[in-house]
């Protein structure tokens, strides 16, 4: 996810510096290289030994004759990134008067003249995130183009977010944003058919690879939609269903206040039943009379004849030709851009093996993340494709 891209982490005296360690492993374990940046205070509550042991980099602890802002944060300097995490209420002020006293200040304002992205990641206690001079701070310093990774509002305070969000945000300021502009629609999870109030019909997806999807989309710049089974996400407008019917009428919700792309990467029941308005006793045999149900995407399809999708196709067979061929009958079927093909083994899984299939195929025999990269970066082609013959 961040291959290549060089992330100068500017840490500020927030209690929150604890976690900065493990936030530079993430850092690095998505590919990226990093460097540290740190105020006095910050090295009050962690030590630099401890940022250059999780960095594997020297620290910068003072701005001396070597000019290490400029060296760093320049028009021409190592860093792509500038991430802040964490940044105080007195960082933030200060970044928005230009106030340079501090390494992690002096390396933001220089960042910012030098048109380098910046994020920050604030940590304090509530009261002062909610103070209006803080505010007005975020606000300004929002307007000139830095973003902002929301903290989480727990026990009265507003703490770091999570290492997740963080990372996304780095990659998405260090990409190109090939998809921006483009609205997204994405299905993930497994829907459940209530049997009666307590139980239900599912299946063993987890939604990891919707949610893959979703987050890779984002990353290039789209606006994205998740419609699942679970809860809000950093990376994307939620739609937090159950059920079939409910998976249908948001997905049609969503697409009718328009859409550039729908992706059903949701492992959607074929079947449904009708529910007992009480418990069902046990026990004793029962049969359930199953329902079969509309396919999505052939309502999609039905309703918007023009609108680009991709589908997936889970199978059991465990033959790889007899899973592209299902898969191909799919995206004949429907007209769908490209369809991925797995079985079905990996559900619940955060590894996968899947075949992506357009006018030729392309095996991902990796992590979810990566299957949702590559997907990501298929679609990246599309919309490059239907733009370049837009113009012909």
């Amino acid at each position: 996810m961040l291959n290549g891209v060089n992330v100068a982490l500017g840490v500020s005296g927030s209690i929150a510096a604890v976690k900065v360690v493990e936030l530079a492993h993430e850092l690095r374990r998505q590919g990226a290289t990093v460097r540290g940046v740190m105020t006095e205070s910050a090295q009050g509550i962690i030590h630099p030994w401890a940022v250059e042991f999780a960095t594997e980099n020297p620290v910068v602890t003072e701005i001396t004759g070597q000019v290490e802002h400029v060296e760093m944060c320049g028009r021409s300097g190592w860093a792509d990134v500038l991430l802040l995490a964490p940044a105080t209420a007195n960082t933030v002020g200060k970044i928005a008067t230009a106030v340079d006293d501090t390494p992690v200040t002096t390396c933001a304002t220089t960042a910012l003249g030098a048109d380098v992205p910046v994020i920050i990641a604030p940590a304090m206690h509530e009261p002062m995130y909610d103070h209006p001079g803080v505010l007005d701070a975020i606000e300004t310093v929002e307007s000139w183009g830095v973003t902002f990774v929301s903290p989480r509002i727990e026990e009265q305070k507003a703490k770091i977010a999570t290492e997740d969000a963080i990372v996304t945000a780095v990659a998405s300021a260090a990409g190109s944003q090939p998809l921006g502009g483009q609205h997204i629609v994405v299905t993930a999870g497994a829907t459940a058919e209530s049997i009666d109030p307590i139980r239900v019909l599912t299946n063993r997806s987890s939604g990891r690879t919707g949610r893959a999807v979703a987050r890779e989309c984002h990353i290039r710049g789209a606006e994205v939609t998740l419609i699942h089974t679970g809860n809000d996400v950093h990376y994307a407008q939620t739609r937090s269903v159950e059920s079939i019917a409910e998976m249908r009428s948001a997905v049609f919700k969503t697409l009718d206040t328009g859409a550039d792309m729908f992706i059903s990467a949701a492992a959607i029941s074929d079947y449904t039943v009708d529910t007992a308005s009480e418990k069902l006793r046990s026990g004793k045999p029962r049969t359930l009379e199953l329902e079969p149900t509309e396919k999505l995407l052939d309502a999609v399809r039905d309703a918007y004849p023009d609108l680009p999708m991709v589908g997936f196709k889970a199978e059991t067979s465990g033959d790889e030709e007899s899973m592209i061929a299902i898969a191909e009958s799919l995206r004949d079927r429907v007209t769908l851009s490209f369809v991925v093909a797995n079985d079905a083994s990996v559900m619940g899984a955060a590894e996968t093996r899947a075949i992506v299939i357009d006018d030729s195929t392309t095996v991902v025999d990796d992590s979810k993340q990566a299957l949702g990269a590559t997907i990501a970066d298929k679609l990246v082609e599309k919309f490059s494709s239907d733009q370049k013959e837009t113009t012909e």
